[in-house]
């Protein structure tokens, strides 16, 4: 089957296991040459499949939360979870989405769906274990709003999606970790131990492709990244930085010195 039209029946999936399940299976169908890249795929899925429950509201409708209880407690790792399952999503789109693209980026994208299932079940079943289940609370509705803001250009999905978003994850991470220990809740924080190894992998995949398409147009990356981040509607990358995991996934110093200047807009 073609990699791209496979990648946008398992992104229609409604039910969650049936949608795991596709994303663990297209990667290593891909990796063992089952998989195969043509050009034409057809049109492009706009909407993934969602499942009934959890319901979606406003981000300005979500309460604020402290962890100073049971209820709180698996309300943010249901919020956890609910991240990776539309990361999931989000992989799944750049594959069946983007065209003209060498092999090895479609193969980057389903391991990032393949890994972000695996860290929902991670979560689901912590979640599980505190009595409830990814369903059981209100979720954020916004998170597939930047990708259909990036959905006619891949340059400004690699930008706005890995390099922003997913790099925010890297930052906020450990004071969640540390919030969860703080709480007693070691064995969540141990899963965000695995998850932001991972997510480091995530973000250098975003931004090796970034610079991939910055060389074809002729821009300059930094620049081309802070041009994207003065675009109205788009959050600006804010301090403390994770800077080790930043690093890692391929910013500059030069460049995190620049990310932490005020907003041009």
């Amino acid at each position: 089957m073609n990699v791209r039209q496979a990648a946008r029946a398992v992104l229609a999936e409604r039910d969650v296991e049936a949608k795991l399940a596709g994303a663990e299976r297209l990667c290593a169908e891909w990796q063992a040459g089952r998989l195969v890249l043509e050009a034409e795929a057809g049109p492009a899925l706009d909407t993934p499949g969602l499942p009934d429950r959890p319901v979606l509201a406003s981000p300005r409708a979500m309460p604020r939360r402290e962890l100073n209880g049971p209820e709180n407690h698996a309300a943010l790792i249901h919020a956890l979870a609910h991240i990776e399952f539309n990361a999931i999503n989000l992989a799944l789109d750049a594959v069946q989405r983007f065209p003209d693209f060498p092999a090895e980026f479609y193969g980057d994208w389903l391991r990032v769906a393949a890994e972000e299932a695996y860290h929902f079940r991670l979560l689901r079943d912590h979640l599980r274990s505190l009595g409830r289940d990814y369903g059981d609370f209100p979720a954020h509705a916004g998170l597939w709003e930047m990708a259909a803001k990036t959905a006619h250009d891949p340059l400004a999905r690699m930008a706005l999606v890995p390099r922003l978003l997913e790099a925010r994850g890297l930052d906020v991470t450990p004071d969640i970790q540390r919030k969860l220990r703080g709480y007693g809740d070691r064995a969540g924080a141990a899963i965000l131990d695995i998850i932001l190894r991972d997510e480091i992998g995530h973000v250098a995949a975003g931004d090796r492709w970034f610079r991939h398409l910055c060389a074809q147009r002729g821009l300059e990356p930094e620049a081309a990244f802070l041009g994207l981040l003065d675009t109205p509607g788009v959050p600006r990358p804010r301090r403390p930085f994770n800077e080790a995991a930043r690093r890692a996934a391929g910013f500059g110093a030069e460049e995190l010195a620049h990310l932490a200047e005020p907003c041009k807009r």
